[in-house]
């Protein structure tokens, strides 16, 4: 075999890769083409989620404290008549559950517009009145063993402070049992 001859094969191995190489690279080309097009169509498939139409509210979560999960005492720590009364009756206007109204079983002087207490189960839904009471109201943090809260009206107190705006969507309301759940409890209660 000539210099010539072997120049000659070695062109003819090159262009031979070269046209191998294009080939592959032109495969994988029409490949992710075919794919890119093929997953665009399985989603024109799926239905589209309502225009316009976003969530109403967020997944319901027990663990979040609200008004309807947030017992309070309201205690009146001053000498005006009824005040314990009318702030327990706004409240359960709101939404709150309403365990003891009397005046202050601790004596205690408030002399901000309210105090908020709490021991360590309470301490989420506290957090719920604390603004109810105006600018000014204290917490104090006790003992307890119960999540039950302590709303004590002060001297600088006249009514409830407006509930804030939530910031976001509202929480789901709680999924109420299916009657047969609710069949099947009764009858196993008595």
């Amino acid at each position: 075999m000539s210099d010539r001859d072997l120049t000659a094969e070695l062109r003819h191995r090159r262009q031979h890769r070269k046209t191998t190489t294009t080939i592959l690279v032109v495969i994988l080309m029409l490949f992710f083409a075919f794919w890119y097009a093929f997953s665009y169509y399985r989603a024109s498939l799926e239905p589209e989620p309502p225009t316009g139409v976003e969530a109403t509210c967020r997944p319901y979560d027990p663990k979040v404290p609200t008004p309807a999960t947030t017992t309070v005492n309201v205690y009146n720590a001053t000498s005006r008549n009824g005040l314990a009364a009318r702030t327990a009756s706004e409240l359960r206007e709101r939404g709150y559950t309403i365990g003891d109204v009397s005046n202050d079983p601790l004596d205690r002087v408030v002399a901000g517009p309210a105090e908020v207490r709490f021991g360590p189960a309470g301490a989420s839904r506290a957090q719920l009145l604390i603004p109810l009471g105006g600018k000014g109201t204290t917490q104090l943090a006790d003992k307890r063993k119960t999540a039950v809260v302590d709303l004590v009206v002060g001297a600088k107190f006249t009514t409830l402070a407006p509930t804030p705006k939530a910031t976001g969507q509202p929480m789901c309301p709680s999924p109420s049992p299916s009657p047969s759940a609710s069949a099947s409890a009764s009858a196993s209660a008595g």
